[in-house]
C-alpha cells in the first residue's frame, strides 16, 4: 500500500490494468468516493464570470499557477466545482490581456499574480470578486463528509481483498458487505434518535 492510495501487484499496480479505474475510484482524497459532492446535495452550477471571479479572488490572496487555482477551487467547494484547464487558462490569458494579472516563469510553470491595476480592480469590485465557489459548495453536515470518507476507506479495503484475496477471503468479504448493507437499512428502519 502506498501513502494515500493502493499499489497493486506487479509493475505499476493498478495502472493500465483491469484494476485501474477501481483503484482510481478509491484513491481520491478524503471526502466523497464518487467524485465531487454527494448527489443529494448540490450547490448551484457555475455561471458566466465565475471562473474569472474565482481567479481574481485567489490571486488577491497570493500568486498561484493554473494548476493550483484549479485545485484550490476544487478544495474550497468540497469537490462540487472543479473548472477545467480549458476554462481557467483562457480566463488567465484574458485577465493578462486586460492588464489585471501578470505571469512569471519559474520551475517550468507560469505563476500568476495581480498587477497594481488588478489589485485596484479587486478592491473596487468586491461584489463581483467574492468567492463564487461558496454558492456551489454542498450544504451538508460534517458528519456526512466523515461517513462518506469511511465508505471510501471501506471500499479501498474491498478493492484490496478483490485484488489480493483468495476465493475464501473474497466470499467472507461478500458476507461482510451483505451484513453491512442490511444493518445500514436497519438503522433507517429503526428511526434512530429524533432531534
Amino acid at each position: 500500500m502506498t501513502r494515500g492510495g493502493f499499489q497493486g501487484r506487479g509493475k505499476g499496480g493498478f495502472e493500465g490494468g483491469p484494476w485501474h479505474h477501481i483503484g482510481q475510484f478509491f484513491n481520491q482524497g478524503p471526502g466523497f468516493p464518487f467524485g465531487g459532492g454527494p448527489p443529494f446535495a448540490r450547490g448551484r452550477k457555475a455561471k458566466r464570470g465565475d471562473v474569472r471571479a474565482a481567479i481574481l479572488a485567489l490571486l488577491a490572496e497570493e500568486p498561484r499557477n493554473g494548476y493550483q487555482i484549479i485545485q484550490e477551487i476544487g478544495e474550497r467547494s468540497h469537490g462540487a466545482w472543479r473548472p477545467s484547464p480549458g476554462a481557467v487558462y483562457p480566463a488567465l490569458q484574458q485577465l493578462a490581456d486586460e492588464g489585471l494579472v501578470i505571469a512569471a516563469e519559474g520551475e517550468g510553470r507560469k505563476t500568476f499574480r495581480l498587477t497594481e491595476a488588478g489589485q485596484a480592480y479587486v478592491a473596487e469590485h468586491a461584489d463581483e470578486v467574492n468567492a463564487p465557489w461558496e454558492a456551489m459548495t454542498p450544504h451538508i453536515d460534517e458528519g456526512v463528509f466523515g461517513l462518506f470518507d469511511l465508505a471510501r476507506q471501506a471500499g479501498a479495503a474491498m478493492v484490496q481483498v478483490a485484488h489480493s484475496g483468495n476465493e475464501s477471503q473474497v466470499e467472507q468479504a461478500k458476507q461482510v458487505l451483505i451484513e453491512t448493507r442490511r444493518k445500514l437499512y436497519q438503522i433507517l428502519a429503526d428511526g434512530g434518535d429524533q432531534e
